[in-house]
């Protein structure tokens, strides 16, 4: 296996047969923003994979899915189906990619190799805050559903601050998912990813005890609703987004032929558990369920708080995931990989700013919304499609598979600039 370590990218990218590196292996193109290592042990197996691939796609999403199809009506469930046929299409662009040459490790190596440095700028800029702010919304999350839960909690400070509400369980959120940031690698990681699986199972389960025991089954809805469309389809984009992480997660595999299976696996186990969850939550609730499915749940009910832990659970566990290629970023552009405690320093550092971001940000689920919608398309369609066309032209590509790409770059405008205007609408009715 080829050692990243040491190994450097070349400021241009070189010929698709030609390896990006240089003869003396030193970093021509020193912008921060261009680096993305991997974790370097590619020690995870088949199984353990399937757990991080799955957990990566398998998202906070699944809370927002009967609120998509509420929007939609009943028929926007093929478009669900698409959406997931085409996440898991560009996914597997993205390993072909960086199967092109033995150097690519990272996402942003893919957009070197089709595009030069500039590609390698872009592709790195749109990832890194794409990472960054979901994970800021994951401690956001936390934050307001455990200040509902806990009101009125507070912590005497010295100097006579007092943490209380939102701010203190956003820290508090930071402080446990902190260790998790500190793990070497991603076969490690598997088992905290588990359990974020187990709690996406647990809060479907709980919609299902909810439906049987005490609302019933509505049985009506919308069959069609074309007004709704656009938020519908950026919501189920939003589902499957975790383009930006399967390098990190494909270098870290102990036998990479095996990640167009594994992203089956994972993109098929994700849509049964985002479908089930969306008819459950529309029969039971139809036109009026809410944007998040838990929010309907009756207090006190024992089901609702096993959905509302889970809920908290999910980002727990994600977030490590999330920040690897941040944390990795620092470590290899200021030399400091293979050290431990410089692995703490800097996974220690990127939590307390997204606390601190977190904790200070207003209106940042309007604003989330309105950077997912454009940002996730970028990762999810348009990179993946564009750097594949760019990098196999000098090969021949096959009139197939253009004929494929085209549709899905033009689905992929279409989302990004209804989802953005509809996000602009939500914000600007926040004053």
């Amino acid at each position: 296996m080829e050692d990243h370590t040491t190994s450097r990218l070349g400021a241009t990218a070189s010929p698709l047969g030609e390896p990006l590196l240089t003869a003396t292996g030193k970093r021509a193109d020193r912008d921060a923003e261009a680096q993305l290592p991997p974790y370097r042990s590619a020690c995870a197996s088949f199984a353990r994979t399937c757990l991080n691939l799955t957990n990566a796609v398998s998202g906070i999403g699944v809370l927002t899915m009967p609120y998509a199809v509420s929007r939609g009506g009943w028929l926007s469930l093929a478009l669900f189906a698409l959406v997931g046929a085409v996440c898991y299409y560009t996914g597997t662009l993205i390993a072909r990619c960086m199967r092109a040459d033995g150097s690519i490790a990272t996402y942003p190596d893919v957009g070197q190799l089709a595009f030069g440095a500039a590609g390698r700028r872009t592709v790195a800029l749109f990832m890194y805050v794409e990472l960054y702010l979901v994970a800021i919304s994951f401690l956001v999350l936390e934050g307001d559903n455990l200040d509902k839960l806990f009101p009125g909690a507070g912590v005497e400070l010295p100097a006579g601050y007092r943490l209380r509400g939102k701010q203190l369980f956003i820290v508090l959120a930071g402080a446990v998912v902190l260790p998790t940031t500190w793990l070497k690698n991603l076969g490690v990681l598997a088992y905290v990813s588990a359990l974020g699986l187990v709690a996406s199972a647990a809060l479907t389960a709980s919609l299902v005890w909810a439906g049987v025991s005490e609302s019933g089954f509505r049985g009506s809805g919308n069959v069609l609703n074309l007004a709704g469309l656009p938020t519908c389809l950026g919501l189920y984009f939003v589902c499957f987004t975790g383009h930006a992480v399967f390098p990190t997660i494909y270098s870290s595999m102990r036998n990479r032929e095996r990640f167009s299976q594994v992203l089956l696996f994972s993109s098929v186990l994700c849509s049964l558990n985002y479908g089930l969850t969306a008819v459950l939550g529309y029969l039971i609730y139809g036109d009026d369920v809410q944007s998040q499915v838990t929010l309907n749940l009756p207090s006190g009910r024992l089901y609702t708080k096993i959905a509302i832990v889970m809920t908290l659970i999910n980002p727990l566990t994600k977030y490590a995931l999330l920040v690897a290629p941040i944390t990795a970023a620092i470590e290899e552009r200021f030399s400091l990989a293979g050290s431990g405690s410089a692995r703490v320093a800097v996974s220690t550092t990127v939590l307390v700013s997204t606390v601190a971001v977190a904790s200070m940000v207003p209106f940042f689920g309007f604003l989330m919304s309105f950077i997912g919608s454009f940002l996730s398309i970028m990762g999810t369609v348009f990179f993946p499609c564009l750097c594949y066309l760019k990098i196999y032209r000098a090969k021949g590509l096959r009139r197939v598979e253009v004929a494929a790409i085209v549709p899905i770059l033009l689905l992929g405008a279409f989302v990004a600039i209804t989802g953005t205007y509809t996000s602009l609408l939500d914000i600007v009715g926040t004053f």
